[in-house]
C-alpha cells in the first residue's frame, strides 16, 4: 500500500533526523513517500533533511517561507501523489514506534472500506535517539488523545475532510479531526501505540493560554456545526482526555 506522511517542519533541526529514521526503518511495511515541509527553518533543519535525502529517496522536501504549521500542512495535502492510498502526519519532534504501520495497515488491507485508524499515544519526557525508544528514566502516559499522528486515513476520506482550517494558529489538528469524525468515517480503535509525543520546552502546546483559546473554539466550531446540520455525528468516546494535574510531571 503507499502511504505518504506530511511532515511539518519548523527549526527542528536536533529532533527531525530521529523524526526521519523512526519512519524509514519501517520501510517494509509500505511503500512510504515522507512529504517534508520546511516552514521558513532558520536553523539547519533543511540541511539535515536533505542529508538523509540521498540513500533515501522516500523523503521529499519542499520549501516555503514561514507561514505556520497550518498552512504547512496544507502544502503537505497539495504535495500528495496521484498514486497516494493512506496519509498520515509525523511531528518533527515525535518518533514513530516500530511496527506502527504494520499493525494497522493490515486492517486496511482486511477491510478495503476501512477509511480511518485512531490508535493510542505516549507521551514521555525522554527518548533515546539511539534507539528511538523512550530512555529508560523516562516518564510515560499512554492515552488516546488528539493527535494527527495517532491517525491513518484513506485517501477518500482526506478528500471528503478537506483542508486544514487556517484560521486556527493551534488546535488545527482537533478542528480537523473533529471535522473527520463528524461526517461519520467507517474507522477502527485498535490499541496500536502510534507515537511518542516527545515532550520538551520548545513544544507549541507549552503556551497554555493560547492552546486553551484555540482548543475551546475548535470545540465551539463543532458545536455550531452539529446544531446546524443534525446529520453530523456527535464525537463521543473516542478520545480520552486526562485532568491537567495527570500531565503535570511533563
Amino acid at each position: 500500500m503507499h502511504l505518504s506522511i506530511i511532515m511539518p517542519v519548523h527549526n527542528r533541526e536536533i529532533y527531525v533526523g530521529a523524526a526521519l529514521r523512526s519512519l524509514l526503518r519501517q520501510r517494509d511495511c509500505a511503500e512510504l513517500d515522507i512529504i517534508v515541509i520546511d516552514d521558513g527553518s532558520t536553523d539547519g533543519s533543511a540541511e539535515a533533511v536533505r542529508a538523509m535525502m540521498d540513500q533515501s529517496p522516500c523523503i521529499r522536501l519542499f520549501q516555503q517561507k514561514n507561514t505556520g504549521v497550518t498552512r504547512a500542512r496544507n502544502s503537505g495535502l497539495r504535495h500528495l501523489k496521484p498514486e497516494t492510498e493512506l496519509v498520515s502526519f509525523l511531528d518533527s519532534d515525535d518518533i514513530s514506534p516500530a511496527g506502527r504501520f504494520s499493525t494497522d495497515l493490515g486492517l486496511f488491507r482486511q477491510d478495503s472500506g476501512l477509511e480511518l485508524t485512531y490508535s493510542r499515544m505516549m507521551l514521555v519526557d525522554k527518548i533515546d535517539d539511539h534507539t528511538l525508544e523512550p530512555a529508560a528514566d523516562s516518564n510515560t502516559i499512554n492515552v488516546r488523545g488528539i493527535h494527527l499522528s495517532a491517525a491513518i486515513f484513506s485517501r477518500r476520506l482526506v478528500e471528503r475532510i478537506g483542508g486544514f482550517d487556517e484560521d486556527f494558529v493551534q488546535a488545527e489538528d482537533t478542528d480537523y479531526l473533529l471535522r473527520c469524525f463528524e461526517i461519520g468515517p467507517r474507522y477502527a480503535l485498535p490499541d496500536t501505540l502510534a507515537l511518542y509525543y516527545r515532550r520538551h520546552p520548545g513544544n507549541m502546546t507549552r503556551q497554555e493560554d493560547v492552546q486553551s483559546r484555540e482548543f475551546m473554539r475548535a470545540i465551539y466550531k463543532s458545536m455550531k456545526r452539529r446544531r446546524a446540520d443534525p446529520s453530523l455525528r456527535p464525537i463521543d468516546g473516542i478520545f480520552e482526555l486526562k485532568k491537567l494535574a495527570d500531565w503535570r510531571f511533563m
